[in-house]
């Protein structure tokens, strides 16, 4: 069939139904069992404004969970809008194989002298579990080309999420994400979350308490194996897709411990974390040290454009330094820093430097944690909790046909009171835009109560 002048002309939609429909004739949606839209609604947006999402006819929603938690300055931000244009204009795209550019240098050097240069060497991909597999395949190789090829073993947290390529999926503990693809996905060792709500059933007193218990478990698998195991990857502070578990940051501090003392790599996956989410840039400066590798993505782009990133340290970097090209890194994606997404990237951290980001979120957060502060006190909620710009607690629901539905109709009773919200789960949890002005902060709370009252209800 050929390409006819017609067909190359862009769709027409007369309105949000129109859009929908054929959307869903033929858009296959991420994460979405698509029957499910029979009954649950599939939201047209025609453009966004600040923290909120508008459709053809001007319904506004309240954009609480930043786009799947990449937006962080709101949607057509002036400043990102300004930079990004003006790349276009210039240089849209080149491969980095053999090239550079003036955007992904500058961004590689603002974020290493972010870590204090400690993680100075930056490779860039697309998206999230692209990052993860880099990370991977670098600790492995490094092992590698260092001698040690007996290191091929990987330590993942239960409950932990880092990405649904095949890769990636083998260092997830999500069994809805990875139970499908059981036969090919490589075994790897799952060890005990740190997650502090775990306190009562372990009989422990304390969030660190919990901490120091799962390093334990950690350590033991260490003792036994270490010279097999090449990394250990883990998400700092909180276990986002897992359902927002959170724990205390004594727990990285004696991971990083152990992985120095038994010769194993330490893998922080800041993808959901990082970029501020909880209240530091990278959620690991809050254990006063660093890992071996870091991965971004999500935020750091403002949530305009797909970018992701692994840093590490100078002595990875040069196990790979050599003649030889089969101790190269010889991973390689095509839009490997794109220049339209680094200048997004670089305006994001000019935001966040010349605008005191991460001083405003701490009075942003104090406003949003009191403005909730009603479930903390609701009996038909436990574990209300909180970490820089990431709210969280977990409905009570005992009729399991009800629990298993309580994710879908509070989606959609949300839409109703102009809230985008998608709990996982019986978990609550918001991630909002850093940008809230109290009036939104007010419109979350209150619509989020009455939401919640209505589906308690039914």
């Amino acid at each position: 069939m050929s390409l006819s002048p017609a067909s190359l002309s862009s769709p027409a939609f007369s309105n949000s139904a129109d859009l929908v429909q054929r959307s869903l004739k033929s858009v296959w949606h991420p994460c979405t069992q698509m029957q499910h839209h029979e009954s649950m609604p599939l939201i047209a947006v025609s453009r966004g404004e600040g923290a909120w999402l508008y459709d053809p006819e001007g319904r506004r929603y309240l954009d609480a969970i930043s786009s799947w938690w990449v937006n962080l300055f709101g949607h057509t931000n002036p400043r990102i809008n300004k930079a990004v244009k003006a790349q276009i204009d210039n240089l849209e795209h080149a491969m980095l194989a053999g090239f550079t550019h003036a955007s992904v240098v500058e961004l590689s050097e603002v974020l290493s002298d972010l870590t204090g240069n400690v993680l100075g060497h930056v490779f860039y991909a697309s998206d999230g579990a692209s990052a993860v597999e880099i990370a991977l395949k670098m600790s492995f190789h490094f092992w590698k080309n260092s001698g040690q090829t007996n290191k091929q073993e990987f330590i993942c947290i239960k409950g932990g999420y880092h990405g649904e390529t095949i890769g990636a999926l083998s260092v997830t503990d999500v069994s809805i994400f990875k139970s499908a693809y059981a036969e090919l996905i490589k075994n790897t060792h799952v060890v005990m979350s740190p997650d502090y709500r775990k306190s009562a059933e372990l009989g422990l007193d304390t969030q660190e308490a919990v901490a120091l218990r799962a390093a334990q478990e950690i350590e033991t698998l260490l003792k036994a194996r270490s010279q097999n195991i090449c990394a250990v990857i883990l998400e700092p502070l909180v276990q986002c897709a897992g359902g927002m578990a959170m724990h205390h940051p004594e727990y990285l501090r004696r991971i990083r411990t152990l992985c120095d003392r038994y010769g194993v790599h330490l893998i922080a996956d800041e993808i959901a974390v990082g970029c501020g989410r909880t209240g530091t840039f990278f959620a690991f400066e809050q254990a006063n040290c660093w890992p071996d590798f870091v991965c971004l993505s999500k935020g750091i782009s403002g949530g305009y454009l797909p970018l992701s990133l692994v840093m590490t340290r100078d002595d990875i970097y040069r196990a790979f330094y050599d003649s030889s090209v089969s101790k190269a890194f010889l991973h390689s994606h095509s839009y490997t820093g794109n220049p339209l997404a680094c200048s997004a990237a670089v305006e994001t951290l000019a935001i966040f430097r010349e605008e005191q980001i991460l001083k405003a979120n701490t009075a942003l957060s104090h406003t949003i944690t009191k403005a909730l502060a009603p479930f903390k006190s609701d009996l038909r909620v436990r574990h209300f909790r909180n970490q820089g710009m990431i709210w969280a607690f977990d409905a009570v629901i005992e009729d399991p046909v009800l629990r298993d539905s309580f994710s879908r109709r509070f989606f959609a009773k949300a839409l109703e009171h102009e809230l985008l919200l998608r709990p996982i789960g019986t978990t609550v949890y918001f991630m909002p835009p850093y940008i809230l002005n109290d009036q939104e902060v007010q419109h979350l709370s209150e619509r989020t109560q009455a939401v919640f009252d209505e589906v308690m209800k039914a």
